[in-house]
């Protein structure tokens, strides 16, 4: 592939940015989330970790306030200093649960056969965490960290699992950090975690500084969501101008769904510098939230919903080099459509891709080749024949998606050639999918 950016788009669709239906949506976003007990993070023995469950050690850095209660550990309020803290999560046997997903406990203790479960949370000081780090970053050549940054609406315990999830999901053999911010947990307080991020800005580049200098770390991935994306361009924009440049170590930022007006993600962008991280887009043209948000800031356009083969941000992207992932209509699994960075095929597609030290926007392995290959190695014909589905409007773009596609409809046999009908033109002229989803 050339220069240009990769723009990954799973099904062409409607854009719909209706402030009603993403009103309705938070509802039942609301509703649903109405019987979750309090005090999750209450460590469990280790020795309640049953066969086929998983761990995930990660570490913690916060500027929110230290609640009373054990089981919650961090406030949405500000914190008069980061505080930084060591925790374990178990995670439910692959057998038993939808990969993408959180099984939050429906009462305490939580029961670690069918929920996530904390194993320890124990306080780190600053100056420990090389020691930590020393621990478990994975021996090798990349000796990999993964920064997580969490979006609005998040309590401690919601950024906490939802990382242990794309961790585990994503099978990628990295440290996981994650940098969580005060946010009050709550869809009335966007003003406070918009400022709140603001709040937090010095104290993440701090963070990534520590990294980067750490002996430990080799390499360093950042990925934000939603308003985390703000936090993360300012912390990044901050660092070059002090530093005349990002740190070298820092290799990858994905922005995920990035709840970030556009002309300030032009600014943050120009600061870094030309020899900034490599930049990986995910946007969502039917994400209801950053609808909502679009009509709160006056109609500002959302860097996170904007339609990246128009112009003039297919020829901005591609003249910055910003690889693309559309989304636009990937199934999500909350009501809002903003979560969709932390499905299941899409966090282990992200995996593989930085296990293969490949960056995730380039041509050499095509992005829907990836997951066509994912599920090929399932028992499920129907689960093939719907990833090479979904596979399908990749090739139009991505040419070397588009070279081994046909090997693949091949390799399965004819049955799902007829399933995911004559879906593309060899030679690049898309046709409809015959799949019944549009």
């Amino acid at each position: 592939m050339g220069a240009g950016p990769l723009v990954f788009e799973i099904y062409p669709g409607k854009q719909r940015r209706l402030l009603g239906a993403g009103l309705a949506a938070t509802l039942a976003l609301l509703s649903a989330c109405a019987g979750r007990p309090t005090g999750v993070l209450l460590p469990i023995a280790e020795t309640g970790m049953l066969p086929g469950t998983s761990r995930v050690e990660m570490l913690v850095a916060t500027t929110r306030k230290s609640a009373s209660d054990r089981g919650v550990l961090f406030s949405g309020e500000r914190g008069d200093a980061v505080t930084y803290t060591d925790l374990a999560v178990s995670i439910p046997p692959d057998t038993t649960r939808q990969p993408g997903t959180v099984q939050w406990p429906k009462s305490l203790p939580g029961n670690p056969a069918t929920d996530f479960v904390a194993l320890r949370a124990e306080p780190v000081e600053r100056s420990k965490v090389s020691a930590w780090t020393g621990r478990t970053v994975r021996r090798g050549a990349k000796r990999h960290v993964l920064v997580f940054i969490h979006g609005f609406n998040n309590k401690f315990e919601d950024a906490v699992f939802r990382f242990a999830q794309i961790v585990h999901d994503s099978g990628a053999e990295v440290a996981p950090v994650l940098f969580t911010w005060p946010s009050r947990g709550s869809v009335l307080a966007y003003g406070y975690d918009r400022e709140s991020t603001n709040f937090s800005r010095n104290e993440l580049e701090t963070l990534l500084r520590d990294l980067a200098k750490d002996p430990n770390v080799g390499e360093i991935t950042v990925l934000a969501h939603s308003m985390g994306n703000w936090l993360t361009l300012e912390s990044l924009r901050q660092m070059a101008i002090r530093d005349r440049r990002v740190a070298p170590k820092i290799r990858n930022v994905i922005l995920a769904a990035p709840d970030v007006d556009i002309d300030l993600a032009r600014s943050a962008f120009r600061d870094m510098g030309p020899n900034r991280p490599r930049l990986t887009l995910m946007v969502s043209g039917d994400d209801q939230a950053l609808a909502v948000s679009r009509l709160v800031w006056g109609d500002s356009v959302r860097l996170g919903a904007i339609d990246p083969t128009a112009e003039p941000y297919r020829t901005e992207l591609e003249r910055q080099n910003i690889g693309v992932l559309n989304l636009s209509t990937v199934k999500g699994d909350d009501p809002l459509n903003h979560g969709k960075f932390a499905s299941g095929d899409v966090v282990a597609l992200l995996g593989k891709r930085l296990a293969d030290g490949q960056p995730i926007s380039d041509g050499q392995i095509g992005i829907g080749d990836r997951l066509v290959s994912t599920a090929a190695g399932a028992a499920s014909t129907v689960a093939t024949g719907a990833a090479l589905a979904v596979a399908a409007p990749v090739a139009i773009i991505d040419p070397q998606t588009r070279e081994t596609y046909g090997e693949h409809l091949s390799n399965v046999g004819s049955g799902l050639r007829d399933t995911v009908g004559s879906t593309v033109d060899l030679a690049g002229a898309p046709v409809r999918a015959m799949t019944g989803n549009r």
